[in-house]
């Protein structure tokens, strides 16, 4: 038998198993399982932001409130305003001085009164995630445990094929075999596809040089979908 043949007949047993996979990854379980683990993948990239972002917020607190205290103390060195006029001071530039630190104080007292809310906000939200986080560790667990039940439903039909393969990978050239493990890896299958009507089962067309080289079994890499178009 050809090599190309050979393949094939590896492909026609490799489709037992792709029909296996695909009967798993359509399975309620299996969903579930893969929505409850995309969240737990991200869920820790999420937090690790949160906890920055109230690392920030914490600080632009912290700023705001010295900046509020070191103007408040500038505005008590106006409380004796009689005795600076006494001793020959302005007090049109004393109380000029004065109501602009007042109106600094009131802006900076609306910037904090504004960044406090925003704390409390993400921390709420902090909160809730938390607690979703908490639950879909659970969720996770169970489907997982779910889903490879059902995998295990499977397990003995897959060993027999897996058996099959691994025969019948014995008769193909290592460096063939590799490439075709490597399109099965980018979920492309069938890998082998026989031209038709000059073209690959993509609607791509072969133009006569390219077909030539199916010529003895030979197989081309199509350019659009990279399946291995084949001559019958």
């Amino acid at each position: 038998m050809s090599a190309l043949n050979e393949l094939l007949e590896y492909q026609k047993v490799d489709g037992e198993l792709r029909k296996i996979e695909q009967e798993l990854a359509g399975s309620e379980e299996y969903k579930k399982y893969m929505q409850a683990r995309k969240f737990m993948k991200s869920a820790q990239e999420k937090l690790d932001a949160q906890d920055k972002r109230a690392v920030e917020l914490k600080q632009l607190r912290d700023a705001l409130i010295a900046r509020c205290e070191e103007t408040t103390k500038a505005i008590e060195e106006y409380a004796d305003l009689d005795e600076l006029v006494d001793g020959g001071g302005d007090i049109a530039f004393y109380k000029k001085n004065a109501q602009a630190l007042l109106d600094r104080l009131r802006a900076l007292k609306t910037e904090l009164n504004k960044l406090i809310a925003d704390i409390g906000s993400v921390t709420e939200e902090y909160k809730k995630f938390k607690e979703q986080t908490i639950l879909m560790q659970k969720q996770y667990k169970e489907y997982k445990e779910k889903y490879e039940a059902v995998k295990n439903n499977y397990a003995e039909d897959v060993g027999k094929i897996n058996a099959k393969l691994k025969a019948a990978g014995k008769k193909i050239p290592p460096e063939i075999l590799e490439k075709y493990s490597a399109k099965r890896k980018e979920r492309i299958f069938p890998i082998l596809v026989p031209l038709t009507a000059d073209r690959c089962v993509c609607g791509m067309d072969f133009p006569l040089a390219q077909q030539g080289k199916l010529a003895g079994g030979n197989v081309v890499e199509c350019e659009h979908c990279r399946r291995f178009v084949y001559k019958q």
